[in-house]
């Protein structure tokens, strides 16, 4: 791909047509596009929650934020991790992601521990699709903690599609699915054709109103 001539616009366009992109490693200087035959997601009404983490939550064990730092955040989600040695995310990815969270297109959920940031996740939004793009956790359920504040986040304002583009063992135990190409591509379509907003709840929610939200019915 001819990163000369990626914008964060054509980024927008490629997502709209179940494109997006990665790179072979943290030091790649090319990236690619990808649309997998089998496309990973979470269902926003089966996001499973143990009751360790369901406690962890309710007791607003850490601070939940959102775009609080959203550089930090994909900073801390490149960064190689004892489970994780290499990064898709280049310097590229970064560069244009910041730049979409400058727009408005891209978020981050970020958690804190004693003033320090702990864990969080980032991805795009348009419409009623929200694009999960990758998430890291310092410490204990982290990461779990940001995902279950995005979806109750995204079930409160009208969304429709969280995508997780693939599904890890890690995903799969919080109920991420893999869906064929096809039926994906008609998920997004109905979700672009829907309005949401992402910021209907104040940057920070409690905890059991996060765990009311994820588990009433719609």
């Amino acid at each position: 791909m001819n990163k000369e001539a990626l914008t964060p616009t054509l980024l927008l366009h490629a997502y709209a047509q179940g494109y997006f992109p990665m790179a072979e490693s943290r030091d790649a200087r090319e990236l690619f596009w990808v649309d997998p035959d089998m496309r990973g997601i979470i269902p926003l009404d089966g996001l499973r929650i143990s009751r360790r983490l369901a406690r962890t939550i309710r007791q607003d064990r850490f601070r939940v934020t959102v775009n609080r730092d959203f550089a930090g955040v994909m900073a801390a989600c490149a960064a190689p991790a004892p489970k994780r040695r290499e990064t898709w995310i280049n310097e590229d990815i970064l560069r244009l992601y910041n730049a979409l969270h400058e727009m408005g297109f891209a978020h981050s959920l970020e958690c804190w521990h004693e003033g320090k940031l702990v864990g969080g996740l980032y991805g795009v939004c348009m419409q009623a699709a929200f694009f999960g793009e990758s998430m890291f956790s310092r410490m204990r359920d982290a990461s779990k903690v940001a995902l279950a504040h995005l979806v109750a986040r995204m079930r409160a304002g009208s969304f429709r599609l969280l995508d997780t583009q693939f599904v890890t063992d890690h995903l799969k135990s919080l109920g991420a699915v893999e869906i064929p190409r096809d039926q994906y591509h008609v998920l997004l379509a109905d979700a672009l054709s829907h309005e949401a907003d992402f910021f209907y709840w104040p940057e920070e929610v409690s905890g059991a109103t996060v765990l009311q939200s994820i588990t009433q019915t719609s």
